[in-house]
């Protein structure tokens, strides 16, 4: 790799480490071609991605940034899973951790707070943006749905005595 290579590595993880919610790190030594596939297939579905770089590269592209702690994490083979979404890269890598015993989750960050295995885990088990947004409209609809049904039972209770009566002068 020649220099102009390595200055578009750095700059594009620099770019990774700028824009991403969350950012982890883990090792993946043994892990075969299909299974590294199959990784970065789900992260891609899920709407993050992985990038394997050299880690003296990514420490220079760390310089300047807020997750630049995190540089003490990378060491051996490393793998960088990222998403924009908080939540979705720390989802998948604890998910594909679990199915695939060779990838072992060091670490990562979340802006500028810097992860150990057990942050990671805790923010896979926060809920999605998604997830979030599907409960605060379920919330704001709830009331909606009271009041409709309390200004709708007095006309409906009035038609079932309405109906009882005239089914006591039909008797």
């Amino acid at each position: 790799m020649d220099r102009t290579q390595k200055e578009n590595v750095v700059a594009e993880v620099g770019q990774i480490f700028s824009d991403s919610g969350v950012i982890v790190i883990g090792h993946y030594a043994g892990l075969t071609v299909a299974e590294m596939s199959d990784f970065r297939n789900r992260m891609r579905e899920a709407g993050g991605g992985v990038r394997v770089v050299k880690n003296r590269l990514a420490k220079i592209a760390l310089e300047g940034k807020p997750c630049e702690g995190m540089a003490d994490l990378l060491k051996g083979q490393t793998v960088l899973a990222y998403s924009e979404d908080p939540v979705t890269a720390a989802k998948v890598v604890e998910k594909y951790a679990k199915d695939n015993k060779k990838f072992i989750v060091v670490g990562g960050a979340m802006g500028n707070e810097i992860l150990d295995q057990n942050g990671v885990k805790a923010v896979s088990d926060m809920p999605s943006r998604e997830e979030l947004l599907s409960s605060i409209v379920g919330m704001l609809m709830s009331p909606a749905g009271n009041i409709v049904s309390a200004i709708t039972a007095p006309a409906a209770n009035l038609a079932a005595i309405a109906q009882t009566l005239e089914e006591r002068e039909e008797a």
